[in-house]
């Protein structure tokens, strides 16, 4: 039964078969995929069922988000193909013929027992979002046999003997991660190789740097000048960076870009690195720049842009994206772990609102801001005039108001920025969800009854549709897409659980940050051979080419 043609197909049949009648031309198209997803006809056409239905499953994904109109019955296709290739799982009678089945590679030679498990299968399975054949319990046997191996018995024991265990492994990383770096074959070495051992040390490693984080955001009692050196701490905090980087440009060199961006967590890993060089950059900046300066300016008196200043803020920025990390780490608790599922859920959830939310905020700031902006500039003339008669007044803070222009008003420097362009409107309007936005801010300087009242019913207006409607609205989505991860919070846990499992599972990236940054004497090896093919390759070439050459010229 051949395939249906892509559904962007431009030939001159599918051209002609829209034009004649583009309803028989889509009906067509799902009957053929109708017959394609029979588990009957897969079994029996197919060398590779399982390959055969994983694949038409994601063809199925991929055209139910491109024909809306048939979305339902696209989706209906797809667990169908998803639930025959679950369905096989049942047939393994061993663990080695589920060993063969996982470990199958079309491209490759037959998994024999007792080789290195590379899970070709599995893996694509998880690229292809087949999660129930992922979550099958047979699949996470193998794995959780494969993920604690290293460990006998660490199953059996009762919580607090695992924790005790889990923290000794912790505390030892360091040493696992010399040994590893300076006798990589040695029985200690190989240790730190076993996946649940590595991921202790890994994570180990994070809450290392986290504590280091915590101790370097402590008040300062002294060093407050611009362009200052780092600390001791911030040192370490430096080699933990480059570690991090190195870590997350090794993966990205392994698995290429496409596959890298797929995951969030990468995405949110490539932001926080992003932010610690930014950071580095600055300091660099300020340090070159305020190097020389003998006398101290204090804090309050710096530039607004000071890249001290702005260094702190990506700092401080990526500091928080540092510990939300802690929840992909716990993701593997089987407590925490299906939370971390309907976080992620709502996290889109919220992404969807917020883009609703932001064309209304957009809306009715370019509104008020029309509306409001001359009088917020006569209250900054109020604040000015202020300012010149008592010098010692701040923006801030109460101060002596000149009579020539009004009655004196203390919040004169306060008011007027709430209004007195499109980005500060917005900012009032986005706060005032909170309820930190008051009617007193419309009692601005020379206002007449109709504009205030017309600005008041704005901002009721924008009130009611953002907090009754719009808030509500975001209740109800999330509420919705927690009831939809609940329902199958265990197959969406197992799923989230083996991906970070099978990362584990992979060669290469051994040791933990920072030491992953020293050069072990096998990756020296190893550069040396890639030098020598070269080099070595490079001149053979040169020779066939040389010897061509000359053979064309007696010719």
């Amino acid at each position: 039964l051949p395939m249906p043609h892509d559904v962007r197909c431009g030939c001159d049949e599918c051209v002609i078969s829209r034009s004649e009648d583009s309803l028989r031309h889509s009906r067509s198209r799902i009957n053929a995929y109708h017959a394609l997803a029979s588990p009957s006809l897969i079994a029996l056409s197919s060398k590779d069922p399982i390959l055969t239905a994983f694949e038409l499953s994601w063809e199925l994904r991929r055209l139910s988000f491109m024909e809306h109109e048939f979305k339902c019955q696209y989706q209906e296709l797809r667990k169908q193909c998803q639930d025959f290739a679950t369905a096989l799982l049942d047939h393994t009678r061993s663990s080695y013929e589920l060993e063969v089945l996982l470990n199958h590679d079309p491209t490759g030679p037959a998994f024999e027992h007792g080789e290195r498990m590379h899970l070709n299968r599995l893996k694509l399975a998880i690229r292809l979002r087949q999660k129930k054949f992922v979550a099958h319990p047979n699949v996470q046997q193998l794995l959780a046999s494969i993920w604690y191996e290293g460990l006998p018995g660490f199953r059996r024991k009762n919580m607090v003997l695992q924790a005790l265990e889990i923290i000794r492994i912790g505390i030892m990383f360091p040493l696992f991660s010399f040994v590893y770096i300076l006798a990589p074959h040695s029985a200690l070495g190989q240790t730190l190789r076993k996946p649940f051992i590595k991921f202790i040390c890994h994570s180990a490693s994070y809450f290392t740097f986290l504590f280091l984080l915590t101790l370097v955001s402590q008040k300062k009692s002294e060093g407050n000048e611009r362009g200052e050196k780092p600390s001791l701490v911030e040192y370490f905090i430096l080699c933990w960076v480059c570690g991090l980087i190195w870590s997350e440009v090794k993966q990205l060199w392994d698995v290429g870009l496409e596959e890298y961006v797929t995951d969030m967590w990468n995405v949110i890993d490539f932001i926080t690195n992003s932010l610690y060089v930014a950071t580095i950059a600055l300091r660099l900046v300020a340090y070159q720049k305020y190097k020389d300066e003998t006398i101290e300016v204090r804090r309050e008196n710096w530039d607004d842009w000071d890249p001290m200043l702005i260094s702190e803020g990506l700092f401080s920025a990526a500091n928080i994206f540092s510990s939300l990390k802690l929840v992909y780490i716990f993701s593997v608790n089987p407590y925490l772990g299906p939370l971390q599922v309907s976080l992620s859920r709502m996290v889109l959830d919220i992404m969807k609102f917020f883009f609703l939310y932001v064309l209304v905020l957009f809306a009715f700031s370019c509104g008020m801001n029309q509306l409001l902006w001359y009088y917020a500039d006569m209250e900054k003339k109020r604040c000015d005039s202020q300012i010149h008669i008592n010098p010692n007044a701040s923006s801030s803070g109460p101060g002596i108001l000149s009579q020539s222009v009004g009655s004196t008003d203390p919040d004169a420097c306060v008011v007027w920025r709430r209004f007195a362009n499109l980005f500060e409107t917005a900012q009032s309007l986005f706060w005032a969800v909170f309820g930190l936005v008051d009617l007193d801010n419309f009692e601005l300087a020379g206002i007449k009854s109709f504009t205030r009242f017309w600005g008041m019913l704005m901002f009721g207006t924008y009130s009611v549709i953002n907090i009754v409607v719009l808030l509500n609205l975001l209740i109800a989505m999330m509420n919705h897409s927690y009831q939809l991860i609940s329902e199958r919070a265990d197959v969406e846990w197992k799923f989230a659980r083996s991906r970070l499992w099978i990362s584990y599972f992979e060669e290469g990236g051994t040791v933990p940050p920072p030491f992953n940054v020293i050069p072990t004497p096998k990756t020296v090896w190893y550069f040396l051979l890639w030098l020598q093919r070269k080099i070595c390759g490079h001149s053979r070439a040169a020779k066939k080419e040389h010897m061509r050459t000359i053979r064309l010229n007696l010719q």
